[in-house]
């Protein structure tokens, strides 16, 4: 029996659990924490969803201040979503590591939506973006195949 509990608990911990691709929290099925993705490109802010806006993508729910934000997301979520599924874009590249993105911590850069995971974070970040991008664009294909 002892033997049968030793070999559970080596398998167990060597399982490493995948990450969703989509950062939505542990008690929450919103990406962006309900903030609408699309008012980022067309506000330039960040603004709270309506829950009478909201469809699923890549496993979460997205959430939109308008029909129009949702039709504009719907048509083209590629375009809106937040790179790196809305994980800490500056955690990616300079740790390769997962942090949760915050909705408020937010750059577009050529037509792309990054998050940070705070203002300490973003302002790092935001030092060499492009450098960062670069190296996160490389990490992040081998950390959601991991």
């Amino acid at each position: 029996m002892k033997k049968i509990f030793l070999s559970l608990l080596l398998l167990m911990s060597t399982i490493s659990y995948a990450q969703d691709l989509v950062y939505t929290g542990y008690f929450s099925n919103k990406a962006l924490k309900g903030y609408d993705t699309v008012a980022y490109f067309t506000d330039n802010k960040a603004v709270k969803g309506n829950k009478k806006f909201v469809t699923q993508y890549k496993g979460a729910d997205w959430y939109f201040v308008n029909a129009k934000h949702l039709d504009m997301f719907e048509n083209n979520p590629e375009k809106y979503a937040p790179q790196y599924g809305g994980y800490c874009a500056w955690a990616l590249a300079a740790q390769r590591s997962f942090a949760p993105g915050d909705p408020n911590q937010w750059a577009l850069v050529d037509g792309k939506l990054y998050l940070n995971y705070d203002a300490d974070v973003k302002a790092k970040w935001d030092q060499s973006p492009a450098e960062f991008i670069r190296k996160a664009n490389t990490i992040w294909p081998q950390l959601i195949t991991e």
